[in-house]
């Protein structure tokens, strides 16, 4: 099935602005998106995925390990040339067992030659690309947990069975679920970089250009993809140019002090949050070309990095996004 143009989605812009800075910094933990089923979670990580470049990976490596993964994991990575493969997008199947995930003993080679081998599962997979996983609030805490330490630590370590394997696992984290079904634990949810909130469009007039986009796109997909080509492009030259930009960015110690009280005044447990909400806001200056980070792309992205970090206040029945939007405005004016 043809991927739907990241450019061409329409209503989601706050899920959309999530996965352009997670895809400039992928080191930012990942995006969580909660909302309404048949609201493009999957269309839109699926399409930007499929509008990055190809990357250049070793030809038989099964882990798709680029030239600077060999020199780091000599035992692992494959021989031969270079060649392009596409971007990697899994999508986790509810269901799915911890050796799948992780990867396993090679039975078949096993009962073949005798020797042990290492099957890699859906992370190896995933390295360099996304791992999209649907209702994520209905997979087991531990392997959630797992995935989440994989994402930070961007390898995958396997002992068991008489195998130790270490191999790269670095990919972006997109989970998505509906809240009526059941609420990540909070403990796992503070891990996740960003959060978006989705919803089904009101307006009439989006409700009504999603469904002739989606009718264009099933009619001719080919002609749908070549009239939003140009605005795709655009998008990739940003995210390209958003990734050069982003090491010569340091925040200064005002935007420090910025993100450390916005974190005080509403709550945020821990240090995670101004770590993300520090890393987003750079993730968000270079996406815009800016010259320096400044406190305009903290207020831009304050929801993002940290509306699923706040405590519930029995006294304060304002939802978490009010309350960010309330002390940015006492804050800062």
């Amino acid at each position: 099935m043809a991927r739907f143009p990241f450019s061409a989605i329409v209503g989601q812009d706050e899920m959309k602005q999530a996965l352009l800075i997670a895809a400039v910094d992928p080191g930012i933990g990942g995006v969580m998106v909660f909302g309404d089923r048949g609201t493009g979670k999957s269309t839109a990580a699926r399409a930007l995925a499929g509008l990055l470049p190809p990357i250049t990976a070793i030809k038989d490596c099964p882990y798709g390990c680029s030239a600077d993964d060999k020199e780091r994991y000599p035992d692992v990575c494959g021989t031969g040339s270079l060649r392009k493969r596409p971007v990697p997008f899994i999508d986790m199947p509810l269901g799915a067992t911890e050796d799948r995930v992780i990867g396993s003993l090679d039975l078949e080679r096993a009962l073949r030659s005798g020797e042990k081998g290492f099957e890699p599962g859906l992370l190896a997979k995933a390295h360099r690309g996304f791992l999209y996983i649907d209702e994520i609030n209905l997979l087991e805490d531990h392997l959630v947990d797992l995935l989440l330490d994989v994402a930070a630590s961007g390898e995958n370590v396997v002992e068991r069975e008489g195998l130790s394997v270490r191999h790269p696992a670095k990919f972006v984290l997109i989970g998505s679920g509906n809240p009526e079904e059941g609420e990540l634990r909070p403990q796992l949810l503070d891990r996740f970089g960003l959060s978006v909130d989705v919803r089904t469009p009101p307006e009439i007039e989006t409700r009504i250009v999603i469904m002739k986009r989606v009718a264009e796109n099933e009619s001719d997909p080919a002609a749908f993809a070549e009239k939003w080509s140009a605005e795709d492009a655009k998008i990739l030259k940003q995210i390209a140019r958003g990734k050069t930009k982003l090491a010569k960015l340091e925040p200064g110690e005002d935007l420090l002090r910025d993100c450390a009280e916005l974190c005080l005044a509403v709550g945020a447990d821990g240090l995670r949050g101004e770590l993300t909400l520090m890393r987003a806001a750079r993730a968000f200056a270079a996406l815009s070309n800016a010259k320096s980070v400044r406190r305009e792309h903290l207020v831009a992205i304050a929801p993002l990095a940290l509306r699923h970090r706040l405590r519930r206040d029995v006294l304060d029945e304002t939802g978490s996004t009010v309350r960010i939007t309330r002390a940015l405005d006492e804050l800062f004016g």
